[in-house]
């Protein structure tokens, strides 16, 4: 584990001792983290769905990154602000856990893929926006961002049933 201390000092800090002594603290801020991926997840699964071209064949690209732009930043706000939280109870525990750094991976991989999307094959969406016949390589985006999230919603969950399994130091 890198930088072991200040893992420990983040878990010794009064909110991340709030956090893991707290009898609600912990399971309204799981509750939240919760939907705030589901509404990631559902989301960037519009949009990829249409780039992939599976639904929405009918709607510019660009109309349903419009529809979905802002709830999908919301929720990731949400979601990080919910988890940063969650993450303080326990902090030594989840910097030694395979599966959360395995999904902190997928999810910088995920910031990557978007990253070079909007970098390469976006700057050329007008010439494909309203045709039914999408570029290979937004097709390949959209599957790569599928499957990086489902990974991400996964190693999340794994997140729960290991936790204690990791001990630190």
């Amino acid at each position: 584990m890198f930088f072991p201390s200040l893992w420990q000092s983040i878990q010794d800090s009064a909110l991340g001792i709030y956090m893991a002594e707290s009898a609600w603290a912990f399971p309204t801020f799981e509750t939240i983290h919760v939907f705030a991926i589901v509404t990631v997840f559902g989301t960037i699964a519009v949009m990829d769905m249409r780039m992939i071209g599976l639904a929405s064949k009918g709607r510019p690209l660009t109309a349903v990154s419009k529809d979905t732009l802002t709830l999908t930043w919301t929720a990731f706000v949400v979601a990080a602000i919910s988890g940063a939280l969650l993450f303080t109870g326990k902090a030594t525990y989840y910097m030694v856990n395979p599966w959360f750094l395995s999904k902190m991976a997928l999810m910088g991989l995920a910031g990557l893929n978007m990253i070079a999307f909007h970098l390469i094959p976006w700057k050329n969406v007008r010439n494909f926006d309203t045709t039914p016949a999408i570029p290979g390589s937004v097709r390949r985006a959209g599957i790569l961002s599928l499957l990086l999230w489902i990974g991400v919603i996964c190693c999340g969950r794994m997140i729960g049933f290991t936790l204690d399994k990791y001990l630190p130091f």
